[in-house]
This record gives structure tokens, C-alpha cells and sequence, in this order.
């Protein structure tokens, strides 16, 4: 993401739902010696998250803001850039979240922004969502429920931007490997990540969580090491877009 953004010294990028600030960071000294990284998240405790990453990292080019994506407290055309990793899937609104991504870009802007691809490319991800959903206890989601793969097929996520003033200049598919050393530690990692599996195993009986379980590691077993690792591989997207107006 941040090589297909270029960021330059002097510019002003902007992090959109950046969690502990990873994305971000990796940008911040290209920005330097006069340029800013603005890290930005919905939630106030992962903009503290990343405050104390960056001050591990000493990063001091940066400044903090709680930011809700649809609604972005900044002036129009103020920032070069803008990264978005696994974020704008998940906002309620998202058509509103890409206008004001265009709305603060300055002519000739960048954006890059993540997704996830298709589900059936994610079985890491969708084990356990889709045992739970094979033993009745979850819904199946509408289509246009704020989720990680609402914009999974692209040509949804191009007709989101360019309704947003962002015409897309490129569209790299990018694969992941989801790695544990047992199935005990995928399901503790998705039980933690997951909202929606932590919901369902909180008002679960003993015995529908271990149905689940069971249900995602059949899923997943062809994935399995004659050493009990797993390595899941998964595809992500990222997209290049440009503010032409």
C-alpha cells in the first residue's frame, strides 16, 4: 500500500482507520524531513494504541486523531494521501466514508486502500463463521452489512470510488498465508479478532461451541502440517485511486 502511495517528503497523509498505526508508520519517515502522517481511528483506545506505538518506534512526525471516516474533521483538499487498510468495508456508510476521502484529497491526490477478496479465497477467515452458520447459530449477513468482505468483489469497490470522485488507476491482488502452530492457536486468535465469533460463543451452550470448532477444523484441516501448523492462505486487494477533480 505504501509503495503503490509514493509518499514524498513535505506531503500530508492521511491514515484512515489505522488500529495501532502500522500502515502509517511505514510511510512516516518518507514524509520526513517537513511532511506529516495523520493517524486516525474510530475507537479512542487504538488511537492511544498507536500514540505508545509511535513512541516506541520514535516516530515524531505524526499527529493523533479519533476520526470517524465518514465524517472527517479535516478542510477540504488538505492531505496528499490517503492509506486505508481493512477499514472502509467496515463503516456503516461507506459510500459517505469514500466522498470524504475524495473531499480532503487535493487534486491529483492518491489513495490506497485495502480489502478483503472473496470469501472462499479466506477460509482462515471464514471457518468458523461459516460452521457457526452450518449449525443455525448465526444469520446468514445481507449483502451490504458493514463486514470484511463487503467490497470482496471489485467491481462493487470501483463503482464505490468512482461515485466518489476517485477514478482507479490500478488493482493488485495480493496473497497472505494465515499461520499458527495448531488449530488451538487459530481459534484463540479468531476468538479474539472476530466480533462476530466472540458474540456467538458468549451466549453459546459448551456443546454448540465445540460444534463450531469441530466444523471449522474440518474446513481447515487439508491446511494442516504432519506437525499440527497450520498455514491458511488468503487474497487480499489493493487499490490505487486518484482524486481527479
Amino acid at each position: 500500500m505504501v509503495d503503490l502511495l509514493g509518499p514524498r517528503g513535505g506531503e500530508t497523509i492521511l491514515d484512515l482507520a489505522a488500529g495501532p498505526g502500522d500502515t502509517g508508520f511505514l510511510a512516516a519517515p518518507r514524509l520526513e524531513p517537513d511532511g506529516l502522517l495523520i493517524s486516525t481511528d474510530a475507537a479512542p483506545e487504538m488511537v492511544e494504541a498507536a500514540r505508545r506505538h509511535a513512541t516506541a518506534l520514535g516516530i515524531t512526525n505524526v499527529e493523533f486523531r479519533v476520526v470517524d471516516a465518514a465524517a472527517i474533521d479535516l478542510p477540504d483538499d488538505s492531505v496528499d494521501g490517503v492509506l486505508c487498510r481493512y477499514g472502509v468495508m467496515l463503516v456503516p456508510d461507506c459510500a459517505a466514508a469514500a466522498r470524504e476521502m475524495a473531499r480532503v484529497l487535493r487534486p491529483g491526490g492518491r489513495a490506497a486502500i485495502a480489502v478483503w477478496a472473496e470469501p472462499d479465497r479466506n477460509e482462515w477467515m471464514t471457518a468458523a463463521g461459516r460452521a457457526a452458520l452450518a449449525h443455525g447459530l448465526i444469520e446468514r449477513p445481507a449483502p451490504d452489512a458493514p463486514g470484511p468482505f463487503r467490497l470482496a468483489e471489485p467491481q462493487r469497490l470501483r463503482e464505490l470510488l468512482a461515485g466518489a470522485g476517485l477514478e482507479v488507476a490500478r488493482v493488485d491482488e495480493v496473497a497472505i498465508t494465515w499461520r499458527a502452530s495448531s488449530l488451538d492457536e487459530w481459534w484463540a486468535a479468531t476468538l479474539d479478532t472476530s466480533r462476530m465469533l466472540s458474540q456467538v460463543v458468549a451466549r453459546a451452550s459448551a456443546a454448540e461451541i465445540e460444534a463450531i470448532r469441530a466444523g471449522a477444523a474440518e474446513r481447515l484441516a487439508h491446511y494442516l502440517a504432519d506437525d499440527g501448523s497450520l498455514a491458511v492462505p488468503g487474497l487480499a486487494r489493493v487499490v490505487l485511486a486518484r482524486h481527479t477533480a
